[in-house]
Protein backbone atom coordinates (compact mmCIF):
# COMPACT_ATOMS: atom_id res chain seq x y z
CA UNK A 1 0.00 0.00 0.00
CA UNK A 2 1.80 3.47 -1.00
CA UNK A 3 1.66 6.17 2.07
CA UNK A 4 -1.10 8.13 0.39
CA UNK A 5 -3.48 5.15 0.63
CA UNK A 6 -2.24 4.78 4.30
CA UNK A 7 -3.29 8.07 4.82
CA UNK A 8 -6.50 7.89 3.28
CA UNK A 9 -7.55 4.46 4.82
CA UNK A 10 -6.82 6.10 8.00
CA UNK A 11 -8.45 9.32 7.40
CA UNK A 12 -11.65 7.47 6.29
CA UNK A 13 -11.32 6.07 10.03
CA UNK A 14 -10.83 9.04 11.68
CA UNK A 15 -13.61 10.95 10.09
CA UNK A 16 -16.36 8.39 10.79
CA UNK A 17 -14.80 7.62 14.30
CA UNK A 18 -15.31 11.56 14.64
CA UNK A 19 -11.67 11.57 16.02
CA UNK A 20 -11.64 15.34 14.83
CA UNK A 21 -13.94 16.40 17.39
CA UNK A 22 -11.26 17.12 19.65
CA UNK A 23 -9.46 19.22 17.70
CA UNK A 24 -11.99 21.68 16.94
CA UNK A 25 -10.79 25.33 17.62
CA UNK A 26 -11.64 28.30 15.77
CA UNK A 27 -9.68 30.14 13.21
CA UNK A 28 -8.28 32.92 15.52
CA UNK A 29 -5.79 32.30 17.82
CA UNK A 30 -6.98 32.41 21.52
CA UNK A 31 -3.38 33.22 22.56
CA UNK A 32 -3.20 35.38 19.96
CA UNK A 33 0.32 34.62 18.89
CA UNK A 34 2.11 33.47 16.03
CA UNK A 35 5.23 31.20 16.01
CA UNK A 36 7.47 30.95 13.79
CA UNK A 37 9.32 26.97 13.99
CA UNK A 38 11.65 24.51 12.82
CA UNK A 39 9.98 22.30 10.51
CA UNK A 40 12.12 19.00 12.55
CA UNK A 41 10.07 16.25 13.08
CA UNK A 42 11.07 16.25 16.78
CA UNK A 43 8.92 19.42 17.34
CA UNK A 44 5.69 18.68 16.16
CA UNK A 45 3.75 17.97 19.41
CA UNK A 46 7.16 18.69 21.53
CA UNK A 47 7.10 22.71 20.73
CA UNK A 48 3.52 23.08 21.60
CA UNK A 49 3.45 21.20 24.45
CA UNK A 50 6.40 22.91 25.88
CA UNK A 51 5.07 26.44 25.01
CA UNK A 52 1.36 25.47 26.82
CA UNK A 53 -0.30 25.94 23.54
CA UNK A 54 -2.92 23.55 21.88
CA UNK A 55 -4.90 23.08 18.76
CA UNK A 56 -6.53 26.79 18.38
CA UNK A 57 -4.10 28.44 20.64
CA UNK A 58 -1.78 29.72 18.03
CA UNK A 59 -0.98 30.20 14.18
CA UNK A 60 2.32 28.18 13.32
CA UNK A 61 4.39 28.31 10.37
CA UNK A 62 7.16 25.84 9.65
CA UNK A 63 10.27 26.46 7.91
CA UNK A 64 13.87 25.16 7.49
CA UNK A 65 15.59 26.07 10.25
CA UNK A 66 12.85 28.42 11.58
CA UNK A 67 14.49 31.04 9.19
CA UNK A 68 13.32 34.47 7.57
CA UNK A 69 14.89 34.81 4.63
CA UNK A 70 13.42 37.56 3.11
CA UNK A 71 11.28 40.14 4.03
CA UNK A 72 9.26 40.02 1.82
CA UNK A 73 9.18 36.25 1.54
CA UNK A 74 6.38 33.73 2.65
CA UNK A 75 7.53 33.13 6.02
CA UNK A 76 6.62 37.23 6.14
CA UNK A 77 3.71 37.21 4.55
CA UNK A 78 2.52 34.58 6.35
CA UNK A 79 2.96 36.10 9.93
CA UNK A 80 1.57 39.84 8.27
CA UNK A 81 -1.67 37.61 7.85
CA UNK A 82 -1.45 36.44 11.07
CA UNK A 83 -1.09 40.21 12.72
CA UNK A 84 -3.48 41.91 10.39
CA UNK A 85 -6.09 39.39 9.65
CA UNK A 86 -6.20 36.85 12.61
CA UNK A 87 -5.43 39.10 15.68
CA UNK A 88 -2.07 37.64 16.25
CA UNK A 89 -0.38 40.33 18.99
CA UNK A 90 3.05 38.67 19.31
CA UNK A 91 5.59 36.58 17.21
CA UNK A 92 7.68 33.72 18.62
CA UNK A 93 10.64 32.73 16.44
CA UNK A 94 11.66 29.12 17.70
CA UNK A 95 14.69 27.61 16.57
CA UNK A 96 15.98 24.40 18.07
CA UNK A 97 19.37 23.03 19.29
CA UNK A 98 20.44 20.18 16.53
CA UNK A 99 19.35 21.85 13.81
CA UNK A 100 20.12 20.35 10.55
CA UNK A 101 20.16 23.68 8.40
CA UNK A 102 23.37 24.10 10.95
CA UNK A 103 24.90 21.91 8.99
CA UNK A 104 23.71 22.18 5.55
CA UNK A 105 26.48 22.44 2.54
CA UNK A 106 24.75 23.83 -0.44
CA UNK A 107 27.31 22.39 -2.52
CA UNK A 108 26.54 18.75 -1.71
CA UNK A 109 22.36 20.21 -1.80
CA UNK A 110 23.15 20.96 -5.33
CA UNK A 111 24.96 17.86 -6.17
CA UNK A 112 22.33 15.16 -5.08
CA UNK A 113 19.81 17.73 -7.18
CA UNK A 114 21.73 16.14 -9.76
CA UNK A 115 21.93 13.06 -8.58
CA UNK A 116 17.76 12.93 -8.58
CA UNK A 117 17.49 14.26 -12.16
CA UNK A 118 18.26 18.35 -12.12
CA UNK A 119 19.70 19.16 -15.13
CA UNK A 120 23.03 21.14 -15.52
CA UNK A 121 20.96 23.23 -17.65
CA UNK A 122 18.11 23.85 -15.00
CA UNK A 123 20.50 24.75 -12.49
CA UNK A 124 22.34 27.31 -14.68
CA UNK A 125 19.10 28.87 -15.88
CA UNK A 126 18.16 29.30 -12.11
CA UNK A 127 21.39 31.16 -11.47
CA UNK A 128 21.33 33.16 -14.94
CA UNK A 129 17.81 34.30 -13.38
CA UNK A 130 19.48 35.91 -10.40
CA UNK A 131 19.09 33.15 -8.02
CA UNK A 132 22.74 32.40 -6.71
CA UNK A 133 21.44 28.80 -5.04
CA UNK A 134 24.77 28.79 -3.25
CA UNK A 135 23.15 31.41 -1.13
CA UNK A 136 19.72 30.53 -1.38
CA UNK A 137 20.22 26.86 0.28
CA UNK A 138 22.93 27.65 2.96
CA UNK A 139 22.57 27.13 6.43
CA UNK A 140 23.41 28.76 9.55
CA UNK A 141 26.55 28.18 11.89
CA UNK A 142 24.72 29.40 15.34
CA UNK A 143 21.00 28.84 15.94
CA UNK A 144 21.16 31.83 18.52
CA UNK A 145 22.49 34.38 16.08
CA UNK A 146 19.84 32.62 13.32
CA UNK A 147 16.65 33.52 15.56
CA UNK A 148 17.96 36.55 16.29
CA UNK A 149 18.41 37.63 13.14
CA UNK A 150 15.01 36.34 11.97
CA UNK A 151 13.70 38.43 15.25
CA UNK A 152 15.77 41.67 13.57
CA UNK A 153 14.06 40.97 9.72
CA UNK A 154 10.72 40.52 11.70
CA UNK A 155 10.59 43.65 14.39
CA UNK A 156 12.02 45.52 11.64
CA UNK A 157 9.80 45.21 8.71
CA UNK A 158 8.58 48.35 7.46
CA UNK A 159 5.02 46.78 7.27
CA UNK A 160 5.33 45.46 10.88
CA UNK A 161 3.47 47.32 14.07
CA UNK A 162 6.01 48.89 16.65
CA UNK A 163 3.64 47.72 18.76
CA UNK A 164 4.44 43.61 18.37
CA UNK A 165 6.83 42.13 20.66
CA UNK A 166 9.12 39.79 18.65
CA UNK A 167 10.62 36.93 20.85
CA UNK A 168 13.21 34.70 20.13
CA UNK A 169 13.63 31.35 21.64
CA UNK A 170 16.32 28.02 21.23
CA UNK A 171 14.11 24.86 22.27
CA UNK A 172 16.36 21.55 22.65
CA UNK A 173 14.74 18.52 20.34
CA UNK A 174 15.36 16.24 23.46
CA UNK A 175 13.89 18.09 26.47
CA UNK A 176 11.65 20.66 25.01
CA UNK A 177 13.77 23.09 27.46
CA UNK A 178 13.28 27.06 26.07
CA UNK A 179 16.18 29.40 25.98
CA UNK A 180 15.31 32.77 25.77
CA UNK A 181 17.71 34.52 22.82
CA UNK A 182 15.30 37.92 22.24
CA UNK A 183 12.71 39.38 24.92
CA UNK A 184 10.57 41.18 22.96
CA UNK A 185 9.16 43.21 25.14
CA UNK A 186 12.31 45.33 25.82
CA UNK A 187 12.22 46.59 22.83
CA UNK A 188 8.61 47.89 23.25
CA UNK A 189 10.07 50.26 26.36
Amino acid sequence: MSLLDEILVYNERFVEEEEYEKYKAGKLPEKRMVVLSCMDTRLVELLPKSMNFKNGDAKVIKTAGAVVSHPFGSAMRSIMVAVYELNADEVFVVGHHDCGMSSINSDKMIGKMKDRGITEETIETVENSGIHLANWLRGFDSVVESVKNSVEIIRNHPLLPPNIPVHGLVISPETGKLDKVVDGYEFLK
